[in-house]
């Protein structure tokens, strides 16, 4: 789940670069890079699995 999270925050940012918009400092593209970064570590790490089956 925070697999698809980081995708979703990489292409938002890479939309921000890619068509230059103008944000503040708190939404800029680097900083959403950053949260996605965070979002792809905590995956790999085993955070937030997704989905799982009880026995």
């Amino acid at each position: 789940m925070l697999g698809i999270v980081a995708a979703v925050l990489f292409f938002i940012a890479f939309l921000i670069n890619a068509a230059d918009i103008g944000t503040n400092d708190v939404f800029s593209s680097v900083n959403i890079m950053l949260l996605g970064l965070i979002a792809l570590a905590l995956h790999v790490s085993g955070i937030g699995p997704g989905w799982s089956r009880r026995r």
